[in-house]
């Protein structure tokens, strides 16, 4: 058997460790996970979806604060494994641990790299309104998501599609990706690609700034940001001087000469209002502060205090 030790952490990256642990051609021996978390009023510590399924497995997991120097490091330089895979961890692995790998420390990585280097390729790619996005397998170096490509698999963003649907796919396709590419690295049957240096762009972890919905830009951008940030971390704006998150928009076929954030049209299900280049976005789901995420209708049918004409998003 192959011997692996996976390091990962959100839901994208369980799957990935469940097809190493059904497989019975590799041994996981060990998962390093990111550490438990507080969720909830009551802080309520949270294992993450990539220690769940390692401790239903019954696998070791470590999850040391900081990787680097620490004792669980070198319990994983100890064991020597074939492969150390990674999936959205979250740290940096040293170089010293990097080499521990016997045949190599590769990582299953969101994107068509070397476009969207960094922690948050999927919402980039949906934020700036790409075509299509995929996976690429490639050897880890010390630099990030720099090192060369092993494998890679397209798929397709669909209008519908925001970051949560793409995770979920891609994760997917990440994991059916790997299980192809691990024989034919195990028996020296791949030749590896340099990254482009030439096209490489990064996508750093979502900033609270960047969650902030502008109107005054163009509405396929706007709707864009609004798909980009969902399901996490929810993009923002406010409305009427209440701050409110926005979870889903649709683009309306209309023009206008109202000013951005004006309300273009309002009924008993529908909230339109002005973006920046003169075209309309409609709002399907919002959450005012302090209360529970509702449909267009339910906020209409109570929390919506102004009437068409209004301009309830300013800006000075």
């Amino acid at each position: 058997m192959t011997s692996i030790v996976f390091m990962g952490t959100p839901e994208f990256a369980a799957p990935i460790l469940q097809s190493l642990i059904d497989d019975s051609a590799y041994d996981v021996l060990a998962v390093l996970t990111q550490p438990d978390r507080p969720v909830g009023r009551k802080r309520t510590l949270k294992p993450t979806p990539v220690k769940e399924v390692a401790v239903a497995a019954d696998i070791p997991v470590l999850q040391p604060n900081k990787l680097s120097g620490s004792e669980e490091m070198a319990q994983i330089i100890s064991l020597a494994p074939d492969f150390i895979i990674t999936a959205a961890y979250g740290q940096f692995l040293p170089t010293k641990l990097l080499a521990a790998a016997k045949m190599g420390a590769i990582n299953v990585h969101a994107s068509l790299l070397p476009k969207y280097r960094g922690g948050a390729p999927i919402h980039y790619a949906v934020l700036n309104g790409d075509e299509k996005t995929g996976v690429t397998i490639m050897y880890m170096i010390k630099a990030m998501d720099a090192g060369d490509i092993i494998a890679q698999a397209e798929l397709p963003i669909l209008p519908e599609d925001n970051t949560g649907s793409l995770f979920d796919k891609l994760s997917l396709l990440g994991r059916d990706l790997l299980l192809v590419t691990l024989p034919k690295l195990i028996s020296g049957d791949v030749t590896p690609v340099p990254q482009d240096v030439d096209k490489v762009s990064f996508s750093p972890n979502i900033q609270p700034e960047e969650e902030i919905l502008d109107f005054t830009k163009p509405a396929q951008v706007i709707h864009n940001h609004v798909r980009g940030l969902f399901p996490f971390p929810i993009a923002h704006t406010s409305i009427n001087g209440t701050r409110t998150k926005i979870q889903q928009t649709h683009l309306v076929d209309e023009t206008t000469d109202a000013k951005p954030g004006t309300v273009v049209k309002k009924g008993k299900h529908e909230l339109w209002l002005a973006a920046g280049d003169g075209h309309v976005i409609a709002i399907d789901e919002l959450q005012p502060a302090g209360k529970p995420k509702m449909t267009i209708t339910a906020y209409l049918n109570g929390h919506a205090n102004f009437a068409e004409g209004d301009q309830v998003i300013t800006y000075e």
